[in-house]
């Protein structure tokens, strides 16, 4: 009898564990199933509160938070948490209507009122929309807002677009560094102060179907970790892939898809026009190859006549062809002869010139490849490296070729950028350019409301600063990503750095 019960003891024990195995796969094949997206990321910061310093870029990559506005892959501004918008016939009252059912991931409602308070906090707590406190802001009715302007500002959309005016639950989140409650189609699940950061879907999302359950993403800055983690399997994507690691995954075209486009980071140089004639900033400008420049730095930027991307209206202008023959012409003209070592001279004094720049955005190659190329038609270059610019040689203006990068399209508008640069007393005018027509074009510019004509204004305010070689416009940073086969709508086709993830992006089921 007790073989018998002994038996059946062990045949329950042996079934029992049979269903522990199999409840413990199908656990586990439910949890293979969810669609967790892994990537590398550049930057990680020390809050995801959005309204502070840059950190909305993060929290808007992330998935996490949404502006009223969003910039569109062609540059142009889209609707998002709201859905209309209107301006006075006198230009400065706007009135803006929220999107039906936009809601938090809390499911409480995006309000007029809600939305007015997180641009004054803005306003409160961010130095760069100080700005916004000028403006008088108004709920007219829960889904109806008015922003009157002291004057005419005709970029209002644009930077509403701003990442930094993502919109949160003011009044349900209790801690925004750590978990901020906002509106995206993902929450915030573990935050690494600096270091990883996870997000899971938002249950609630109102913008439609969230395909992801989730995403975690790995603070990475170093190239060849990247390229590693991505080989072995530990990420499915990324951006700002070096030329050395694009061509590794152009070699597999099954396992990795590349896009490349250009982005909004220009690198450029400042010509002082205090220390150097116009003939011999001609002379630089006609022997810079930004083509080849751009092609020895192995695609990671494209050549550019100008400060914004050709594809767009305000990018319409152009640059005489590379010229060293012409080049050395000019400097001729100017009374200078070639030594004995090759360099040009005029009473005994060779031609020098001195060219700053900071070891970064791959600044210190472009400095050697100008000071090759100037070499090369018998003009002597110095290179001085600094850590901060801004403080130095921008500052102070002392140099002959001062090099730059910066974001020139921030927000799908031209105006930035040239009042930056090219508007009398800016802060990057500091090579002495001055032109009145420049100036009164800028100053039509800031107030002009037709997006035509703003386009017209920027190309010729540009073209001045071209033709009085004043500025030398390099390379755009192409914006490179790789993301595994499978892998779709990683915002990979827009130039904007502060978008990632959203509704759509999804991972396809392995066949």
């Amino acid at each position: 009898m007790k073989k018998i019960w002994s038996a059946i003891f062990t045949a329950l024990m042996t079934c029992s564990l049979v269903l522990g195995l199999t409840n413990a796969a199908a656990v586990a094949a439910e949890a293979s199933e969810e669609k967790i997206l892994y990537v590398a990321e550049d930057f990680s910061y020390a809050s995801l509160d959005a309204h502070k310093e840059y950190y909305g870029w993060m929290t808007s990559l992330y998935g996490v938070t949404e502006t009223l506005f969003k910039m569109g892959d062609d540059s142009s501004v889209e609707p998002w948490l709201a859905s209309e918008v209107s301006v006075s016939d006198d230009g400065l009252t706007w009135t803006i209507t929220l999107a039906d059912g936009a809601a938090f991931s809390n499911g409480e409602p995006v309000t007029a009122e809600m939305v007015v308070r997180n641009l004054q906090r803005v306003a409160e707590v961010n130095a760069r929309f100080a700005y916004l406190a000028e403006y008088e802001m108004e709920a007219v009715d829960e889904q109806t807002l008015t922003i009157t302007t002291p004057s005419v500002y005709p970029t209002m959309q644009n930077d509403l677009a701003s990442p930094e005016l993502g919109i949160l639950d003011l009044d349900n989140t209790e801690d925004f560094d750590n978990a901020p409650i906002a509106t995206g189609p993902f929450v915030v699940d573990t935050f690494e102060p600096e270091g990883t950061v996870t997000v899971a879907k938002n249950e609630n999302y109102w913008g439609g179907e969230v395909q992801l359950d989730g995403a975690v993403f790995y603070y990475m800055q170093d190239d060849d970790t990247k390229l590693a983690a991505m080989q072995s399997g530990e990420v499915d994507c990324y951006t700002s892939v070096t030329a050395a690691a694009v061509e590794i995954y152009s070699m597999d075209p099954d396992t990795y898809q590349l896009t490349v486009i250009p982005a909004t980071r220009l690198q450029f140089y400042i010509l002082n026009e205090n220390t150097l004639d116009d003939n011999v900033r001609e002379a630089i400008n006609l022997t810079v190859d930004a083509e080849m420049i751009a092609s020895y730095l192995g695609g990671t930027v494209s050549a550019t006549d100008g400060p914004f991307s050709s594809s767009t209206t305000y990018g319409q202008v152009t640059v005489p062809a590379v010229d060293t023959d012409a080049a050395k012409a000019l400097l001729e003209a100017d009374g200078y002869t070639l030594n004995g070592d090759g360099f040009y001279e005029k009473d005994g004094e060779t031609l020098t010139l001195s060219l700053y720049y900071y070891a970064s955005r791959s600044l210190d190659t472009l400095a050697l490849l100008m000071q090759e190329q100037l070499k090369n038609i018998g003009v002597n270059v110095e290179l001085y490296v600094e850590e901060d610019p801004d403080a130095t040689y921008i500052s102070t203006g002392d140099f002959d070729i001062a090099l730059y990068c910066m974001i020139s399209d921030k927000a799908g508008d031209p105006y930035y950028f040239i009042d930056s640069t090219l508007r009398d007393g800016a802060a990057l005018n500091c090579g002495g350019f001055a032109s009145e027509e420049c100036e009164s074009l800028i100053n039509e510019l800031q107030y002009e409301t037709d997006t035509d004509r703003r386009a017209e204004l920027a190309n010729e305010i540009v073209q001045i600063a071209i033709d009085d070689n004043a500025f030398g416009y390099v390379g755009l940073f192409n914006k490179t990503t790789v993301m595994r086969s499978g892998v779709s709508g990683f915002a990979e086709t827009s130039p904007f750095d502060f978008y990632a993830v959203d509704a759509g992006t999804d991972i396809a089921a392995e066949q």
